[in-house]
């Protein structure tokens, strides 16, 4: 999906969130979900909301960093403020990713109705 369906001000301050990402680790893939992307995507009211950010980032660079420091760090980097709300934050290898996907309904839930930002 493309970040059009949100609005333009949130857009750029997820782009700039990937860049602070990126400024630390390459990132290959950067992706967006949660309650307010399924908004933006025309979600019915009447659902359970769940995370309202939900952030998969995929770097090939994670490898050999522990997953907590990889999440505290990323995470750490995410604006609330400028969001609205904190993020679900999850950084993975390729691989890990695609076992993740197959494993984790979150983490497949936003591979599959995503929106991709820029990696950086």
């Amino acid at each position: 999906m493309a970040l059009g369906s949100l609005e333009a001000t949130l857009q750029r301050e997820l782009e700039r969130y990937v860049a602070r990402v990126a400024d630390r680790w390459p990132i290959q893939r950067a992706l967006i979900g949660g309650a307010r992307v399924a908004d933006a995507q025309g979600a019915g009211p009447q659902r359970e909301r769940g995370p309202e950010w939900i952030v998969v980032l995929v770097s090939e660079h994670f490898d050999g960093v522990p997953w907590l420091e990889r999440v505290h760090q990323a995470g750490s980097l995410w604006d609330a403020a400028a969001t609205g709300a904190p993020a679900d934050v999850h950084c993975y290898t390729p691989v890990e990713f695609d076992r993740k996907r197959a494993s984790l309904g979150r983490v497949r839930a936003v591979a599959e109705h995503e929106i991709e930002l820029p990696a950086g």
